[in-house]
């Protein structure tokens, strides 16, 4: 009989490569926000995959850059500190890309990890297959790759290869959640992440990074409804204005997504009130970022 295998597993790389669209793809729900903009994963988002073979706790993780502000700090922080927790990394990629300064300074990052690296061309739906064997050749003498498997998070395509060949690295160990369990985060911070994504899909390019959404109150009504109160938090009100929109439509716009994605999660009716307040330089504060559940002494 096979052993029981369980391990943990980082997908790195830099902003905007795919790699939550990859985590919603192997855990086969969405638990981590998407959007075409950059950084938009700030804390490590876990997804757990459970099977008859075994259990697999993957981190997609802020992606890795040079950070500008306190907030670009701490995420920073949670990507490399992730790299020491885990059994395994995914170095993902957009194929798309030629290499450039950002994935050198991954690479070397990765240098210093005796952790087995997996590279992972993502978003190969893209390209001509003759232009998949340029990327492997480019990178292949960048590092130590185990393995390089190149896949389209987006349509599928060789994804369970990948996850065979995960589970082939994983060492015997234990269930480490119930096997009904897609992730260990409270179902408050998925919440606001949902309503996070919603404004990052439908405001324009000034407002993405200084944004934060606090759940204020989340509570469930005798008729089974989910009341929900949340806060969009931002930094200018310049920008309070643009998110509110003309006589509150784009507020309104994203609440009707949110609620849409928010239902579907909590599998009831859920009423969802928003509110916008100004927090002047809140990225740059410790106090704020922690109030705003970025706390660098969880990790």
């Amino acid at each position: 009989m096979n052993k029981y295998k369980s391990g943990f597993v980082a997908i790195i790389g830099r902003p905007n490569v795919g790699k939550s669209t990859l985590l919603n793809r192997i855990i086969g729900q969405k638990i981590a926000i998407m959007s075409d903009k950059p950084q938009t994963t700030r804390n490590k988002v876990q997804g757990v995959l459970t099977t008859d073979e075994g259990q697999v706790v993957f981190m997609d993780t802020p992606g890795i850059h040079k950070p500008k502000h306190k907030l670009g700090d701490f995420m920073m922080k949670v990507a490399t500190n992730t790299l020491r927790e885990v059994d395994l990394i995914l170095f993902v990629i957009d194929a798309t890309e030629s290499f450039g300064s950002g994935e050198q300074f991954i690479v070397e990052r990765l240098e210093q990890t005796k952790t087995p690296v997996f590279l992972v061309i993502n978003k190969i739906d893209k390209i001509h297959p003759e232009q998949l064997l340029a990327v492997i050749d480019k990178y292949r003498t960048r590092l130590d790759f185990k393995e390089i498997i190149p896949v389209s998070a987006i349509e599928g395509n060789n994804v369970n290869t990948l996850l065979t060949q995960v589970f082939d690295y994983m060492p015997e160990g234990p269930q480490y959640y119930p096997a009904d369990q897609v992730t260990d985060h409270p179902e408050r911070f998925i919440v606001s992440e949902l309503v996070r994504e919603k404004v990052l899909h439908v405001t324009r390019e000034e407002i993405p990074h200084s944004i934060a959404v606090v759940i204020e109150q989340m509570k469930e009504r005798n008729n089974e409804n989910v009341y929900i109160a949340a806060t969009i938090i931002v930094e200018r009100s310049s920008q309070k204005g643009i998110i509110i929109g003309k006589q509150g439509s784009l507020l309104k716009e994203i609440g009707k997504r949110a609620r849409k994605d928010i239902e579907s999660l909590l599998g009831s009716k859920v009423f969802l009130e928003l509110y916008v307040k100004v927090q002047k330089d809140w990225r740059n504060r410790p106090l704020h970022l922690k109030d705003f559940g970025f706390k660098e002494d969880d990790y």
